[in-house]
């Protein structure tokens, strides 16, 4: 008991030297005080013996998700798949998750994974793992008992919007290599480039699709489809460098923090892989964080048209702050604003052409966003839309998406974008021609 004592002066002697003495400083130690004497009793008389670590760590967690649903702890086992993950490769099942009403909430499955081959769909619920339920847990604790051994089966129980009752899937772990980047050529002329996700390996990524249509089209290249649906996010320097690699200049994306201080800026340096060629970006209600900055720079410098449904408005930067050699916290820091300091967060970003896929007969509500998460931080922008978006917003198509005679959906929306393209392309050899004469 003493070293956790000790610790805890150590933490509170750290923290009131870094921040000016307030006049609520001797509530905040009353405070602390009696979470000491709730962590004594505990210790002392709970039925069953608990030990510190478990406890200090549960009461670290607690503090931090309940700012929001997207601060959490990690413990090391946490940390260390977070680190491989965002390198390109991980054990698991391959989906990106949330927390949600005490259950986890699928993002959306990533590409060529256990997962999205046994078809697991975003805006599922995962409520029971192995038979064991999912409510109590942190999503911390969830993520880690999805993880473990390769090669070996897990079952997970989903719910489904428009299913009536929950079934369960049986999925066997694998070493996930993230390939995040997949490309191909479209109609003869156009590139398709789809963004399942975005590592450290993203950019790179998008550059070498990019110099491979250009290698294999050559000067027929009449247009670029960048693919962001379903994608949740990833790092920031990687969506700031594939939005680099479609803009000659000007502002990517600001972060804004608590202090005025901690504003910082991304600009595009000179220079358009695609050297001004048509772009069409494609995004839906789980296109989130990262993919929201690379549509938002994307369309703010109406360098290209975004098609699809509004965005999922995760806005906010996640901060990981190590807490020794093998822990650490997740806490949100900042912001994101577009160039025309639109904040992203709980808003997403409006398509400029609405294009709509079929809903389940029995599912009377959209899927969910960031505004409909418990806890979400409020958009908090103190600058209003400019009024080309609005404008634009105004004039938003919506189009029904249609079925195949099987009764399967179409993807009208990449239908839609490669029509459009041709269209563009079309209509610039006219203009071309009528130039000539």
């Amino acid at each position: 008991m003493l070293r956790v004592v000790y610790s805890v002066s150590l933490l509170l002697a750290f923290t009131f030297a870094a921040v000016p003495a307030r006049a609520s400083d001797s509530d905040t130690y009353r405070q602390l005080d009696l979470l000491m004497d709730v962590f004594e009793r505990i210790r002392a008389e709970y039925v069953e013996e608990v030990g510190d670590k478990e406890m200090i760590e549960a009461a670290i967690n607690g503090m931090l998700s309940s700012l929001d649903p997207h601060s959490s702890y990690m413990g090391p086992e946490t940390f260390k798949q977070m680190q491989l993950q965002t390198r390109g490769q991980y054990g698991g099942l391959g989906i990106e998750v949330t927390m949600e009403n005490g259950v986890v909430k699928v993002i959306s499955p990533i590409d060529e994974t256990p997962a999205a081959r046994a078809g697991v769909s975003g805006g599922d619920y995962i409520t029971h793992i192995d038979g064991e339920q999912i409510m109590g847990l942190t999503l911390s604790e969830a993520v880690e008992k999805m993880r473990g051994p390769v090669n070996t089966d897990i079952t997970i129980t989903i719910v489904r919007e428009g299913v009536d009752q929950p079934f369960e899937l049986v999925l066997t772990r694998a070493i996930i290599p993230i390939k995040t980047v997949r490309h191909r050529v479209e109609r003869n002329t156009i590139g398709y480039v789809r963004i399942s996700n975005f590592n450290e390996q993203t950019a790179r990524g998008v550059k070498t699709a990019i110099r491979d249509l250009k290698a294999e089209l050559g000067d027929d290249l009449s247009g670029i489809v960048l693919d962001l649906r379903d994608n949740p996010g990833g790092l920031l320097d990687q969506a700031i460098d594939v939005s680099d690699v479609f803009l000659d200049r000007g502002e990517i994306v600001s972060t804004r923090g608590r202090r005025e201080k901690d504003t910082q800026r991304w600009n595009a340096a000179s220079g358009d892989m695609i050297n001004g060629l048509p772009i069409i970006v494609l995004i839906n209600a789980y296109s989130a964080s990262a993919s929201e900055i690379v549509a938002g720079a994307i369309q703010d410098h109406r360098r290209g048209i975004l098609i699809g449904a509004q965005s999922f408005g995760k806005g906010t930067v996640q901060t990981i702050i190590p807490l020794g050699a093998n822990s650490a916290m997740r806490l949100t820091t900042a912001r994101y604003y577009t160039p025309s300091s639109r904040s992203i967060q709980e808003e997403g970003i409006e398509p400029d052409i609405e294009v709509s896929l079929p809903r389940a007969r029995s599912s009377s509500s959209g899927p969910r966003r960031e505004r409909d998460l418990r806890g979400h931080l409020v958009n908090g922008s103190e600058a209003d839309r400019p009024e080309e978006q609005d404008e634009i917003a105004e004039d938003a198509e919506s189009i029904e998406a249609p079925t195949d005679e099987e009764g399967n959906p179409i993807d009208y929306q990449l239908n839609y974008a490669l029509d459009l393209l041709e269209g563009l392309n079309l209509f610039s050899k006219k203009q071309a021609a009528v130039v000539v004469e």
